[in-house]
């Protein structure tokens, strides 16, 4: 069994994918983690030094690794991962694998994403709250079409990560 967390970038897949991971004793992968390990550089260095595409082209090839091993799992993805080249049908396709989206609105995800501009290249030179508002609701306008052809789609806002891990469990029962 393969659980698989989408959404966008501040949504809760790495808080809640461990969370959940603990709760079914399964192993947790981030898939910016296991890129970066295998390019020995971070997500942003990856962005300055190579390139968005060399990123999403790197981010493709190790999915697709991951979703072809035997071994159970929980993985977080990457906000945008769904979106870029054959990835959701590397996701729909891959056997015993569940795709979640966490469906985070707008306000929540600019609150969060406010205090973590700075470890995210794509937001990082985003100057006001306002832009950040704005360039978040273009990327949900774009990416919802992807995210919502998710196998389950379980609503975050208002809700603690045990509320979401409950309700995931359940839906998986």
């Amino acid at each position: 069994m393969k659980i698989i967390l989408s959404g966008y970038m501040g949504s809760g897949k790495t808080a809640v994918g461990e969370a959940l991971a603990e709760k079914l004793n399964l192993a947790f992968l981030d898939l910016d983690e296991e890129i970066s390990r295998e390019e020995k550089l971070s997500i942003p260095e990856i962005f300055t030094q190579k390139g968005e595409i060399y990123f999403r082209r790197k981010e493709s090839e190790i999915l697709q690794g991951l979703l072809e091993q035997e071994e159970s799992f929980i993985l977080a993805l990457g906000g945008g991962t769904p979106c870029y080249g054959k990835n959701l049908q590397l996701l729909k396709e891959a056997a015993d694998t569940t795709l979640i989206y966490l469906k985070t609105g707008l306000f929540q995800l600019k609150q969060r994403l406010l205090s973590e501009k700075d470890k995210r290249p794509l937001i990082k030179d985003l100057e006001s709250p306002e832009v950040l508002e704005d360039f978040i609701r273009k990327h949900l306008f774009e990416r919802t079409f992807y995210y919502n052809q998710s196998d389950l789609i379980i609503a975050t806002d208002d809700k603690t990560i045990p509320e979401i891990v409950s309700e995931i469990t359940l839906e998986l029962n």
